[in-house]
Formats: structure tokens, C-alpha cells, sequence
């Protein structure tokens, strides 16, 4: 479902030449799956996530998702994608039901099937008691149900998840997680970014690790593990990005 074969994005800095933040990154994601993408600040995985969703125009490579390539069919993208990260803006003078709907019309909903929709997903999400809530007094759980409701409004076969409950607290951390399960359940493809180590070895059915733009290390977590000797998947990750950004290792 997701396909990128040397991907690159460079900006200019400076007035010195074009600076990589992401450089000949290559992967795939299959439908079904939930695909770690890991790396510390600055390594390249929201530049990378930004160009999946359209947000950002590759300089070189390619990419597709859903089929649907993000340089020359954007739209098409589009409609097959939701995102989803920590810092989603919620509007303050819409309720929760406006905003959820108004992203459905975005998406050429209307009508019984729109009203359907979002009577499914706010149900779902046990969202229905803060419906008519408006977005600058919804708690902080509340506001990041409904940016995963409007991700989901259209019902996309693919999901890119950048650092979700990054500054959430641990009990919206763990709703949100849940969430994330049951899509997997019902066949999403998922492409999930976060820094947080339990998360990825409970969703994740494999990962990417990058550092300075780059892929370094890419497997299941068993794979992983058993080529680099290391059991414990966070030592395993500040080892490979330890070597990446030592100047000394080959």
C-alpha cells in the first residue's frame, strides 16, 4: 500500500548547498500492517511522513500510496490517506461534530451517508457525550479523538501516524494506542511514527530506524534483535543511532 524507493528532500540553507533531510530513503508497507518508523529529532521521519501525505513535494525518488503516486497524483493521495500526528490543530469555535463533518464534506461526503459516518465513529470512540462540545473546551483526550474521527471520516485504507501521544498524558496515551489496535484489526495500513519504545513493540509488525536522514536498519523486531545481538529494543535503537552520528564508525 505504501511504496517509496529512493526518496529524497533537500532545502537550502544558508546559501550554502541544499541540506538532505531526507537522502535515497527506500521502503514499502504492506496492506495490513503496522510499519515503525523510528529515529530521534531530526533524523527525517516527518519530512518523510509530510511528503507520503502531499504536504511536501519530493526533490528526487518515488513514491506511491494506495497506488496513487505523491508527486503526479496528490489528490488521488488524498482521498486514500489519513493523518494524524500530536500537533493537529483543533478548532476552538467548532464542536466537536462540526469539525468531524466538515472534514467529511472536504472529503465529497454529505448527507444520510455523511450522517451515518459520523454516528459509526463518534460512537465508536465514545466521543457522542462531547459532541456538541466546542474545540476550546475539549480536554486534551477529547481534542485528539476528534483529530483521529476527521482522520478516519472517509473511511482511507492507509494511516500515517506521526508521534500521536507525543505530550499526551499516560491514560489518553493508552486510549489512543487502542485505537490505533483496532484499526489494525479491521485491515488499515498503518504507518506509525513515535519515540516511544513499548508503543512501537506493541503495534509494530515491523520497523525502519533513521538517523541523519537516512534508513539504517530495517526488519521485524525479532530480525532486528537477533542480527545486532540486542534484546532490548531501546538499547538496540540508541546503539544503531549512536553509530550513525559518530563521526569515527565507518
Amino acid at each position: 500500500m505504501i511504496e517509496v524507493e529512493g526518496l529524497t528532500k533537500t532545502f537550502p540553507h544558508r546559501g550554502r548547498p541544499q541540506v538532505a533531510a531526507v537522502d535515497d530513503v527506500w521502503f514499502t508497507v504492506n496492506p495490513g500492517e503496522v510499519f515503525g518508523l523510528l529515529g530521534p529529532n531530526g533524523a527525517g521521519k516527518t519530512t518523510t511522513l509530510r511528503m507520503l501525505c502531499t504536504v511536501l513535494k519530493p526533490t528526487a525518488g518515488y513514491a506511491t500510496v494506495a497506488g496513487f503516486d505523491v508527486a503526479s497524483q496528490p489528490g488521488e493521495v488524498r482521498k486514500h490517506v489519513g493523518f494524524l500526528s500530536a500537533n493537529t490543530g483543533v478548532y476552538d469555535r467548532m464542536t466537536a461534530w462540526e469539525m468531524v463533518e466538515y472534514y467529511g464534506r472536504l472529503y465529497g461526503l454529505s448527507g444520510a451517508p455523511l450522517r451515518r459516518r459520523l454516528d459509526e465513529l463518534f460512537e465508536s470512540f465514545h466521543m457522542t457525550e462531547f459532541r456538541d462540545v466546542v474545540g476550546g473546551k475539549l480536554s486534551t483526550g477529547m481534542r485528539q479523538k476528534v483529530s483521529i474521527a476527521r482522520a478516519l471520516v472517509h473511511d482511507p485504507p492507509v494511516l500515517i501516524f506521526d508521534e500521536p501521544t507525543n505530550g499526551l498524558d499516560v491514560l489518553v496515551q493508552r486510549a489512543v494506542i487502542r485505537n490505533i489496535a483496532d484499526l489494525r484489526g479491521r485491515g488499515k495500513t498503518i504507518l506509525f511514527s513515535s519515540h516511544i519504545m513499548t508503543e512501537v513493540e506493541k503495534l509494530c509488525d515491523r520497523v525502519a530506524i533513521m538517523a541523519r536522514g537516512r534508513i539504517v536498519a530495517c526488519g521485524t523486531l525479532q530480525e532486528l534483535r537477533a542480527k545486532y545481538g540486542q534484546t532490548d529494543l531501546e538499547e538496540l535503537f540508541f546503539a544503531l543511532v549512536s553509530d550513525e552520528h559518530d563521526p569515527g564508525t565507518s
